[in-house]
């Protein structure tokens, strides 16, 4: 791990530049600009690998939500067969779609998890140092606790992601590839339907193949989408501005609200993803946020843990 000695920052992100409502922007939820104090934590330099699921999976013999069958209760008025144990796999399309429906590139697949993720024919062979993916947040939260450990908050996720950096769209500076050097696993080619590997790699890479930031994290931008602890609001950076202030340490909205998805239970993510390109979402950016359904995994997205200087 590594000690983020903590302090005052700039949490949230402003619009790039070169903005044009689709790739290279900030999301609304992602503002206004607020300040926040953390204190110092450790984190785990990269994200939690397979091998290091697979050793807490066998020393207490958990099973993930994507290995479990869905129970009836969860699901009413779904048919029997479909409840079946799987996970949301990305699947490209064999021809050029439009960009306003990710169900053309997103789908259930039954017997996907994380050791096999893309599918049951799948597996982690040659995969040890790659990113666990597939986790749901109690998989994630449950291997914290088993490792002495626990997910982040958003506001200490992000401070640790900036590296020491202030008012930089990238966890590296002002340039998506200073010097022409790629600093991080996303898409390249035409989304969705290929990725054309200019970045060293199609898909998921193994963890650390890129730069460190400058507080030395692996893999704070791209590669796989990270869980934080906290419940996601669009209006919670609105809630702490007008707070007025400096925000002590937060610790997120105390209930989930997405007005696309009002019943749906969400945490907040960050970090994007392999699949995060300018040409659909640039969520690689430093101050910019995702969502998720705390019950779904998907092989772009996994976590890291940290642990509090006094434990």
């Amino acid at each position: 791990m590594v000690w983020i000695s903590g302090g005052q920052f700039s949490m949230g992100a402003q619009d790039a530049t070169d903005w044009n409502q689709v790739g290279m922007q900030a999301t609304f939820d992602s503002r206004p600009i607020h300040r926040v104090y953390v204190h110092g934590f450790f984190m785990d330099r990269t994200d939690v690998t397979n091998a290091e699921f697979a050793r807490f999976v066998k020393a207490t013999g958990y099973v993930t939500v994507a290995e479990r069958k869905p129970r009836a209760e969860d699901f009413p008025g779904a048919p029997p067969e479909n409840l079946v144990a799987g996970a949301v796999v990305f699947a490209p399309p064999d021809h050029p779609v439009s960009r306003d429906n990710h169900y053309q590139w997103w789908s259930y697949v039954p017997g996907a998890n994380w050791r096999h993720p893309t599918g049951p024919k799948s597996n982690l062979k040659g995969r040890d140092n790659y990113p666990v993916v597939s986790v749901a947040y109690e998989d994630a939260e449950a291997y914290a606790r088993w490792a002495g450990k626990r997910l982040p908050t958003e506001a200490e996720w992000e401070f640790a992601a900036r590296g020491g950096l202030s008012g930089k769209p990238y966890v590296w500076g002002d340039e998506f590839r200073p010097q022409g050097r790629w600093m991080a696993n996303t898409y390249q080619g035409f989304f969705p339907i290929r990725d054309s590997g200019d970045d060293g790699y199609t898909g998921l890479a193994p963890v650390a193949q890129y730069p460190p930031n400058g507080y030395g994290l692996y893999d704070m931008a791209g590669n796989v989408w990270q869980w934080t602890r906290d419940w996601y609001r669009p209006d919670y950076y609105a809630t702490l501005s007008a707070g007025g202030g400096v925000a002590r340490n937060p610790v997120g909205p105390g209930s989930s609200f997405d007005p696309s998805e009002p019943g749906q239970a969400k945490k907040v993510q960050r970090g994007g993803s392999f699949l995060c390109t300018d040409q659909y979402c640039s969520r690689y950016m430093v101050g910019t946020r995702g969502k998720g359904e705390v019950s779904t995994g998907t092989n772009h997205l996994g976590f890291r843990c940290v642990r509090d200087s006094n434990s």
